[in-house]
């Protein structure tokens, strides 16, 4: 159950402003508008924004978080208990690991619960039932009959919300990557899109429901925070209701060549 303070953030995203996504103990908290529209007073976004971070937002480290004996930290179940919007930011810099392939993430986008762009909104079938799973498996779909998805679930059991991982940037296992996307470069081309970033993870629709934060297999490691963060409207949805078409749940880490077209829809988070 979200409170009205959420609630009232929610919409204010929806409505093409957003006003805070951040955490606890001094992690930065982000700040955007769109001029396009302006339905909320600063005083009422303000007060969400306070109210939101006070009592809403898990705590930027999650709890526990497992050391490797190459120093890389398994991120706990914990981290993935919250909205998508509030998932989506923290995603980015974190590390996802398979085989000798390590990826840090550049780019997300966030499908919430009663999203029209959410593959929730068919309700629970054999291809969708992981996204209505508990939060930190993954969500692992064929596009166009070609291309491999992965999506992080979200929040607690029986929601349906997820983050779709959309670009990367290879850390570790780049001729596996090259070989798994025949190409030899390493320039952003070969991770720019979530597709590519399916196929350098060498991963099939078998992985989807996969646990992320335990040992083996697909995990998602613990890595530096962005900085920095662009954001835009979602990217091929334009079945969707406006408003969510509009909406700005796309996220990047600014000034990364890493991140996939369209580019001139981002805008800095301010």
């Amino acid at each position: 159950m979200k409170n009205e303070a959420e609630e009232a953030w929610i919409n204010s995203c929806r409505n093409g402003e957003m006003r805070g996504i951040g955490g606890r103990r001094g992690a930065p908290t982000l700040i955007f508008s769109h001029h396009r529209k302006k339905r909320k007073s600063a005083a009422a976004a303000a007060a969400a924004q306070r109210a939101l971070v006070a009592t809403s937002l898990p705590p930027p480290s999650p709890l526990p978080c497992k050391e490797d004996n190459d120093g890389y930290k398994l991120l706990g179940v914990d981290f993935f208990q919250c909205d998508a919007l509030q998932l989506a930011p923290k995603l980015l810099g974190k590390l996802l690991r398979k085989d000798d392939v390590i990826l840090q993430i550049t780019e997300v986008e966030a499908y919430r619960q009663n999203d029209t762009a959410c593959h929730g909104r068919f309700g629970i079938t054999t291809r969708t039932a992981p996204v209505f799973g508990p939060g930190g498996h993954s969500y692992v779909y064929l596009c166009y009959g070609l291309h491999v998805m992965l999506n992080i679930v979200a929040d607690k059991e029986g929601v349906g919300a997820a983050v779709l991982i959309r670009s990367c940037a290879p850390i570790s296992g780049l001729e596996t990557i090259q070989s798994r996307r025949g190409q030899t470069t390493n320039k952003p081309v070969l991770l720019t899109g979530p597709g590519k970033v399916g196929q350098a993870l060498g991963l099939t629709t078998e992985w989807s429901n996969h646990p992320l934060y335990i040992r083996g297999g697909l995990e998602l490691l613990d890595g530096p925070a962005a900085e920095k963060i662009v954001v835009g409207p979602r990217v091929g949805i334009e079945y969707a209701a406006r408003e969510d078409v509009e909406a700005l749940w796309r996220f990047a880490i600014a000034g990364s060549a890493w991140i996939s077209a369209p580019r001139n829809t981002l805008q800095p988070a301010f």
